[in-house]
């Protein structure tokens, strides 16, 4: 899972990433809102976890702005403000949960797979998108039609990607930075090779759904058009 850490203090911000990469979280640092916001909007995380006091563009306005531009991933802020007007003002920025400084390590952990938990998760702990859903534990596709159908390590990850950023395009690079990471060889060509493993997987089970690609731009799941 990976985590976006903002926190301008720089002993703070490599505690906090020593923590999170101990409980095996992958964790990229920015130390502005500038720059936590153009990490946002490559839409390469799981997890964000803002500061409020930073330069350049303070937590509330980095979260204003993403959610403004329609990202849905779960915020986690941070601050060392503990009057409840300033908690009200994070959550209403579109922050998903509010942590004053100090806190316990554990709490924090705790808040992370707490929202880890919450993207686009039914009562079951499968993701869903449309008429399908998908068991990430058992690593199965559903359909609404009680077709299912066992996915591969990177078909999985691939199909769990688009639907936490259900609504989005992703482009071709920002797939392959996410399933084969920031050190990884693969050619761009991997993405669409896997995008049509997993095309057949979603016709195998009948789905309404299909991964449209939009030429020049990157790819999006969406109900398909009838």
């Amino acid at each position: 899972m990976k985590i976006l850490l903002a926190e301008d203090e720089k002993r703070m911000n490599r505690a906090l990433c020593e923590i999170m990469r101990r409980e095996g979280y992958e964790v990229t640092s920015a130390d502005n809102g500038e720059t936590a916001l153009e990490e946002i909007e490559g839409g390469l995380y799981d997890i964000i976890v803002l500061d409020v006091m930073m330069p350049k563009m303070d937590g509330y306005d980095v979260a204003k702005k993403a959610r403004a531009a329609g990202i849905k991933t779960p915020i986690l802020m941070l601050t060392a403000k503990s009057e409840l007007d300033d908690k009200v003002e994070g959550l209403d920025s579109g922050a998903d949960d509010y942590l004053t400084k100090p806190f316990m390590t554990r709490e924090l952990l705790a808040r992370l797979r707490a929202l880890s938990r919450r993207n686009v998760q039914t009562d079951d702990g499968s993701l869903k998108f449309e008429d399908v859903s998908l068991d990430v534990k058992n690593a199965e596709l559903k359909c609404a039609n009680s077709q299912s159908v066992r996915l591969g390590e990177k078909e999985l990850r691939i199909l769990e990607y688009l639907i936490a950023n259900q609504g989005r395009v992703l482009t071709r690079e920002q797939i392959a930075l996410k399933i084969w990471g920031y050190e990884s060889d693969s050619e761009y060509n991997n993405v669409e090779v896997y995008m049509s493993f997993v095309r057949k997987k979603l016709a195998f089970v009948g789905s309404k759904c299909e991964i449209k690609a939009l030429r020049g731009i990157g790819y999006e799941l969406r109900r398909r058009d009838v």
